[in-house]
């Protein structure tokens, strides 16, 4: 660790406004009660200088740890949820934890592996002054891990905030919140957008439904939104998004396509629409606010808010101070020779825009061409009857593979069988005016719904 001077999360929330707080499902927090001590407080010391793996199954009692622990631990592992166990002794070694912070839900498997073990609740117990901050901590987050054990990734707060506009007197009327966990790359931007502006912060739930997280956001009047395509196509399905009335509303994570766009403008005429890419590895990229999809050409090969872009064999390459500085343990350097990050999102350029079509590493081979799967989706989310889909490989024994897709229709959409064959027919006409014969679904139906995964992103598996 290097000794720094640079403030640390307290800092930032000894500056917070009185009645600003974090909000769970059935516990909150007053932000200014931080300054008497949480029940980490007391730890603070005995942590100093240890990799610690922040391991609570509470989202709020992650941030208080967060806060607690910024600038004193020497390495800050962030858990998310659903972690595999099968791949936790392989974080424990890379991560060289030595210490957890947990709550009374923290899982049994985990408990058992860590020695070393500190209780936090949101309970705020009197406390001496905390000592200041004497370090930079490293923070670590973890990959999705969709493919086998996730990668350790290495942030500072200086690259994990670098995004994010200094504090102005408006701040203080906002009051974010995220279908995201904070304990993934999303959710966590949100968090320390809300610990760095001075602003209320309204925590997801995983076991909440729908439709009472969407009345929660209401009654705590949320200002700033924030989730994935996915996430919003569920909230767009449920009645109660009529009780949020957001000014900013963002998406990030999967690709944003017209069709959630309009949707989402459609149905917040008076908010800003806005979508963001970011990742793991390359930190905030870019926001787009002009309410259409893909982001304007001038973005590339230029240096946009020390941001520099390019596209190299499709796939769009970053490099800026928002890095993360390196993948932990055996693994690939993060970044090429030129510095740039290759994020393995691919690129299209149609006008004066590059429009996102799929990642490098989702293409569904069809006879030997290409497809990229959220592509052929963003046409199905085009058609007027439908809200979501989700396109999909399976197995033929002509060409290898064939394009299937599950679509769920718009709730106000209460067809009879012989009205969705009719549908049917209409999305695979709309299909073949927009797509080359080898994109065309061979078979659609339809499903209630479609699986998210805790990333926010739609469950894919390609058999």
């Amino acid at each position: 660790m290097v000794r720094i001077e640079a403030p640390s999360l307290r800092d930032y929330v000894a500056k917070t406004p009185r009645d600003k707080g974090f909000y769970d499902r059935v516990v909150s927090v007053r932000i200014t009660d931080l300054n008497r001590g949480t029940s980490l407080a007391g730890r603070v010391t005995d942590l100093a200088g240890r990799s610690v793996l922040v391991a609570t199954a509470s989202q709020l009692t992650t941030a208080l740890a967060l806060i607690e622990l910024d600038g004193h631990a020497r390495r800050l592992t962030v858990l998310p949820p659903n972690t595999d166990p099968d791949h936790f002794l392989a974080v424990l070694a890379g991560a060289e934890i030595d210490s957890a912070v947990v709550d009374s839900d923290t899982p049994e498997w985990l408990t058992r592996n860590v020695a070393s073990q500190t209780f936090c609740s949101p309970s705020m117990i009197p406390a001496e002054e905390p000592p200041p901050a004497s370090f930079h901590s490293e923070w670590l987050l973890l990959t999705s891990g969709t493919t086998g054990a996730p990668k350790l990734v290495a942030h500072t707060l200086a690259d994990l905030t670098a995004a994010i506009k200094a504090r102005s007197p408006a701040d203080g009327a906002s009051v974010w919140a995220t279908f995201y966990d904070i304990r993934r790359y999303g959710g966590l931007q949100i968090f320390l957008r809300a610990v760095l502006g001075g602003a209320s912060l309204v925590l997801s739930c995983a076991a909440e439904p729908v439709g009472e997280h969407l009345a929660r956001l209401g009654r705590h009047g949320v200002t700033h939104l924030s989730g994935t395509p996915s996430h919003w196509r569920q909230a767009l399905m449920n009645p109660a998004i009529r009780n949020v009335t957001p000014r900013y509303v963002r998406l990030s994570g999967e690709i944003a396509d017209q069709n959630v766009l309009d949707a989402l403008r459609t149905v917040f005429p008076n908010a800003t629409v806005g979508h963001a890419f970011a990742s793991t590895e390359a930190g905030v990229g870019f926001d787009v606010n002009d309410g259409l999809a893909g982001f304007p050409v001038d973005y590339v090969n230029c240096i946009r808010e020390g941001v520099e872009m390019k596209v190299a064999d499709g796939s769009l390459r970053i490099r800026s101070p928002r890095l993360a500085s390196r993948y932990v343990g055996a693994q690939p350097s993060l970044v090429d020779t030129d510095g740039f990050v290759d994020t393995g999102d691919i690129v299209e350029r149609h006008g004066d825009r590059y429009y996102f079509v799929g990642r490098k590493d989702g293409v569904i081979n069809i006879g030997g061409l290409k497809v990229h799967p959220e592509e052929v989706e963003a046409v199905i989310n085009g058609h007027p009857k439908v809200r979501m889909s989700l396109v999909r490989s399976k197995r033929s024994p002509v060409t290898g593979s064939i394009i299937v897709a599950d679509v769920v229709l718009k709730p106000e959409n209460e067809d009879t069988d012989a009205q969705q064959v009719g549908i049917k027919e209409d999305i695979l006409r709309h299909c073949r005016e927009a797509l080359p014969r080898h994109k065309i679904p061979a078979f659609i139906s339809f499903v209630p719904s479609l699986s998210v995964a805790t990333t926010g992103k739609m469950v894919r598996s390609y058999g």
